[in-house]
């Protein structure tokens, strides 16, 4: 395995940022309306698991130590984005627990204050292998919600899957995350046709074993090795109607800027969630933003366009605040209506699912 500077996509450069005309704390509001507060970082490209929808198994190009972001700089974007409206801190990968620091990211972040004075959350996404192992230290730090990957519960498919034999090490974060009274505490699933498609119903009633919300994922083009294909996509409608042979399923209003949709289970209070990226998209409500590990700047899963922090925050003797916070305004101001992926002219971002950040 090689590691080196990848550059995947067009990147726009601190010029970029110049005509955006609003000043540091003003939210960030894009062209159609949608205020930003959700901002995912990604912490590394790296995970210990290889999931078929996400990276091949071997041959990865990962990016290099050197165009990572360091702690104090991940810290000094949240600073810029939290006075301009962000309130929410998700972090991601690759697997952001393979950070050595993760700990201590969280606690920095978690201390950083929103302009009306009260605290912002840290989020995190994981696939759970070392939660029972530095859990404590994250609740502690200041870690505010979970969510943990967990694709299928038979061991053989998880194998086949992930290419990795780690099923139990999930379990054992899972029961980690349930036991530390973390809540939502949410378990994440994306849906394939032939691979999991017959387990939806024990997804749900393990995560509700677990006092947590299963949440399915639509499969969407994001593979490193670009083999997504449309007609093998589990839809919303599917996952729904397998669950209503089991359940009552009964719509939750006031999503929001959620992506996921939400429907109670006989009444509740367990429910569960589709993020039907695919076929309901969201995009009318996004109020998120993307960071990925070496520094890109990214106003939608699917965009093909970056914008490069990483000259402001090595090179540049500017005023690192303003600069950031133009950045900020630019990318804001360069997203696109929408996703665009059933449209003929879509194309598959270059960077897979793990280099973006989930």
């Amino acid at each position: 395995m090689t590691a080196i500077p990848v550059m995947i996509s067009s990147r726009m450069p601190r010029a970029a940022a110049d005509p955006i005309a609003a000043a540091p704390g003003d939210p960030l509001v894009d062209t159609h309306g949608r205020v930003h507060r959700d901002l995912r970082i990604s912490l590394t490209d790296r995970c210990s698991l290889r999931c078929t929808y996400c990276m091949p198994e071997q041959g990865n190009e990962w990016l290099a130590k050197s165009s990572i972001l360091t702690l104090d700089e991940i810290v000094q974007i949240a600073r810029v984005a939290a006075a301009d409206g962000v309130t929410t801190f998700r972090l991601t990968g690759g697997e952001p627990l393979l950070r050595q620091d993760i700990v201590e990211v969280v606690r920095r972040l978690a201390e950083i204050q929103a302009p009306g004075g009260g605290r912002v959350e840290v989020a995190m996404t994981t696939n759970g292998i070392r939660l029972p192992e530095v859990l404590p230290g994250l609740v502690d730090a200041g870690l505010s919600r979970l969510n943990i990957s967990i694709d299928t519960l038979r061991r053989d498919r998880f194998r086949d899957l992930t290419r990795r034999d780690r099923l139990d090490d999930v379990f054992a974060g899972i029961a980690a995350a349930a036991e530390a009274g973390l809540r939502p505490l949410k378990l994440n699933a994306v849906a394939m046709r032939d691979v999991n498609d017959d387990e939806l119903v024990d997804l749900v009633a393990f995560a509700l074993d677990h006092g947590a919300e299963m949440r399915f994922i639509e499969q969407m083009p994001l593979d490193a090795g670009h083999t997504w294909d449309r007609a093998r996509m589990v839809t919303q409608d599917e996952i729904l109607g397998a669950l209503a042979e089991r359940w009552t399923l009964t719509p939750v209003p006031g999503r929001g800027g959620a992506p996921a949709a939400r429907w109670t289970l006989d009444g509740g209070p367990g429910a569960v969630g589709v993020i039907a990226s695919v076929t309901a998209p969201f995009c009318g409500d996004c109020d998120r933003l993307r960071l990925t590990a070496d520094g890109q700047l990214r106003n939608c899963l699917f965009s093909t366009t970056e914008y490069d922090l990483l000259p402001i925050l090595r090179g540049d003797p500017g005023d690192h605040v303003t600069l950031i916070d133009r950045m900020l305004r630019a990318c804001v101001h360069g997203k696109l209506p929408g996703h665009a992926i059933n449209d003929p002219s879509f194309l598959q971002p270059a960077r897979g699912m793990n280099a973006i950040g989930g």
